[in-house]
């Protein structure tokens, strides 16, 4: 008898270890993905410029993945299931990279067709994966599912945000071989750096030098692309279905196309998905900034694009280590003092950069601006996943779906009116979004706590009867 509930207590204890196992591992395949496809997107707006080729192409995987959102992720899910939707559209990714061997028109912008068209599959399986087995895991350790989806996002994220780190340090060190000149703090070009920059003005020396060398490129994006082919195999080779741990198959749903569109829409009658709506656009919106117009505006063009990877370093690093303090520091202080501290921040950084004028021999700067930005991302990427997964659990899909929806329309407007509007404008827009955002958050926040209360009232009610 003794050995058989012994066996019964170790059987638990070695489901919930493999459930991390599994949760380590896709956090690790998506680190390798991205950190072949973030610092690529990175390095779009400073080295296929011709016609604004780069953000085009990057403009164009977002407005894919809004298409994507409504129309894909469910139907794939429910005909690959949750783990091998991972990484077949892993693979849509590779073909993006693989085409930076020949950036054009025609070869760059149907492969950000492929990459918007996966992408949101690919979210929605991992938002849905870790969702449901940290839904899981609350049961059997008879924990709360909000503390155990929060902390199983934080694990994911502290991971995936070390790709900044990893594909940056990349960059830099293939694009810094060799000597590359640096940028005269004399040049009479650096005043139209900065909150000044526009994309159409002629930057002359300030421009951080021209495209790098072919074997430059070619030796970066080969690295790149074993990244993302590594990312699939690990997938594939390592990662359990959700069926082993008694949770249901596919995407829940088992809705698509139009289906999928009115189920998104009808998620819209909820009013804390419409309040929550100016946030999450925000949220694309300052990925767009400071992986596009951060990066062009004030780096490449007073600072050198050599230097681009080593700035972004700084910016994933502290994402990295702050999407583990917030996932761990929510639960002392709570959701709103996380999400106020993150608007705080990027209204800060957004006010040192109208004032600032970036200057060569003021390198500290730029890596202060990124890594106070990364903080604050920090709490829209893990912090706005766990916020979806934790208040529609019982719909999750359709509420993913408008999760991936609007920040990929916060992307595709970053990037397509990136060639179009000075830097001062773009970020005016960003403020004023982010106003527009918390106010609906904190709206989301009260609607919360209202209903809180009322569920508590009635239950002190038939208490009493």
């Amino acid at each position: 008898m003794g050995s058989t509930s012994q066996e019964q207590e170790e059987k638990p204890a070695a489901e919930l270890a493999r459930m991390m196992i599994n949760v380590l591992v896709i956090s690790v395949a998506f680190t390798f993905l991205f950190t072949a496809y973030q610092s690529t997107a990175n390095l779009q707006s400073s080295i296929n410029t011709d016609a604004g080729l780069g953000t085009a192409s990057l403009s164009t995987i977002y407005v894919a993945l809004i298409l994507s959102c409504i129309f894909v992720p469910t139907w794939m899910i429910s005909k690959l299931g949750v783990k091998w939707t991972m990484p077949v559209c892993m693979l849509g990714y590779g073909v993006y990279i693989g085409a930076q061997f020949y950036p054009e028109f025609y070869t760059l912008i149907p492969a950000a067709i492929v990459v918007g068209l996966v992408a949101a599959p690919m979210w929605s399986a991992k938002c849905t994966y870790l969702t449901q087995v940290g839904t899981v895991r609350a049961k059997a350790l008879g924990t709360s599912a909000e503390v155990q989806v929060t902390r199983l996002f934080g694990i994911f994220f502290l991971l995936f945000q070390c790709s900044q780190v990893i594909g940056n340090l990349i960059s830099s060190t293939v694009l810094s071989s060799g000597y590359v000149p640096p940028i005269d703090p004399e040049d009479p070009n650096l005043p139209l750096c900065g909150a000044r920059f526009c994309p159409w003005e002629d930057h002359g020396g300030s421009s951080g030098g021209n495209r790098p060398s072919d074997e430059k490129i070619y030796t970066l994006f080969g690295i790149y692309l074993g990244c993302a082919l590594i990312a699939a195999a690990i997938i594939a080779a390592f990662v359990d279905p959700l069926t082993r741990f008694g949770e249901r198959t596919g995407s829940g749903t088992g809705i698509s196309g139009f289906r999928l569109l009115l189920a998104t829409g009808k998620h819209l009658k909820d009013k804390r998905q419409l309040l929550l709506i100016p946030l999450t656009v925000f949220s694309g919106l300052e990925q767009g900034y400071i992986g596009a117009d951060f990066t062009q505006s004030f780096v490449t063009c007073a600072y050198g694009v050599q230097n681009v990877g080593y700035v972004m370093i700084c910016f994933g690093v502290c994402d990295a280590v702050f999407s583990l303090v917030f996932g761990e520091l929510i639960k002392i202080v709570g959701r709103i003092p996380i999400f106020t501290l993150g608007a705080a921040i990027n209204i800060a950084m957004i006010c040192t950069m109208f004032f600032w004028k970036p200057m060569p021999d003021e390198p500290a700067v730029f890596f202060v601006i990124a890594g106070f930005w990364g903080v604050s991302d920090a709490v829209w990427q893990t912090q706005m996943n766990a916020l979806y997964g934790n208040l529609f659990q019982n719909n999750e899909e359709a509420a993913f779906s408008n999760y991936r929806l609007w920040e990929s329309l916060g992307f595709a407007v970053a990037y397509a009116y990136s060639t179009f509007l000075c830097t001062d404008a773009k970020m005016w827009v960003l403020v004023g979004v982010l106003i527009l955002g918390m106010a609906g958050y904190y709206g989301v926040e009260f609607i919360e706590k209202r209903s809180k209360q009322e569920q508590q009232r009635l239950k002190s009610s038939n208490l009493q009867q």
